[in-house]
């Protein structure tokens, strides 16, 4: 199988803390993994890491079928490069519509020159009504984004980074604060995306996961402790210790 990332041997210590921990990691060009672990387990590093946020101190981090390292480039190269991701907290331009914050999101996956000859075409009116649709907002497109509930905000947000084409996608607690209709839905969003793309989702809720029904990836003190299905890493008793904190 091709690998779309490769993390290998990294190390990365904040003030003699060991945040991550010889940890490795690969993820395919079109696959869903979900990452669990207790507080501290070294999840939000790892996603600092990949996106060029932190700079760890030993290992590589490889992209891409060209094996790119991504220690060798900034995070707006990184971004460029195919990475998106998502933090907790949305981040949409309030004051915009739906429409447009999408629209944005579209002109902003080209290079320097490509914003000076963007042309509103048909093209990108019909691939900005096919994501809309994709993330559930065609009836918000023009609603202004500050109206949202949170979990449309959430979808929305999810949308512009798929607007930009990245072919992995960090996704952190995105179930966090959703009703569980919301969060029916989100899992409905990141099991479409997957198929064409990497996803990677960071959550706490065991539900959210058993739901992506994917391949689960535990952290503990900054390296990988168990990988499989759910049920198996759940039955798995170095994770029962863990997170009943035996």
């Amino acid at each position: 199988m091709s690998t779309l990332l490769e993390v290998s041997g990294v190390s990365v210590s904040f003030d003699g803390f060991k945040a991550i921990n010889n940890l490795s990691f690969q993820i395919g060009p079109a696959e869903m993994r979900a990452i669990i672990g207790p507080n501290g387990a070294g999840k939000t590093t790892f996603m600092d890491i990949v996106t060029g946020k932190t700079r760890p101190d030993e290992g590589r981090v490889i992209w891409g079928d060209k094996s790119v390292s991504l220690l060798k480039l900034s995070e707006s190269q990184i971004a460029r490069a195919g990475v998106g991701r998502k933090f907790q907290r949305p981040t949409v331009f309030e004051t915009q519509t739906v429409r447009e914050n999408l629209s944005m999101a579209l002109k902003n996956k080209r290079g320097p020159f490509d914003v000076l000859f963007y042309k509103r075409n048909a093209d990108g009116a019909a691939r900005l009504e096919a994501i809309a649709e994709e993330i559930g907002l065609t009836d918000q497109l023009p609603r202004i984004a500050g109206e949202l509930s949170h979990g449309q905000k959430q979808w929305l947000e999810i949308g512009m980074l798929l607007a930009q084409e990245p072919k992995l996608l960090l996704v952190d607690e995105p179930a966090a604060g959703m009703t569980p209709e919301e969060r029916e839905h989100t899992t409905d969003i990141l099991v479409e995306a997957a198929k064409t793309r990497a996803v990677v989702v960071v959550e706490h809720d065991m539900e959210f996961v058993r739901r992506l029904n994917c391949k689960v990836t535990v952290l503990h003190e900054g390296s990988v402790l168990a990988e499989g299905s759910l049920d198996h890493v759940t039955s798995n008793q170095d994770v029962i210790d863990v997170y009943l904190g035996r």
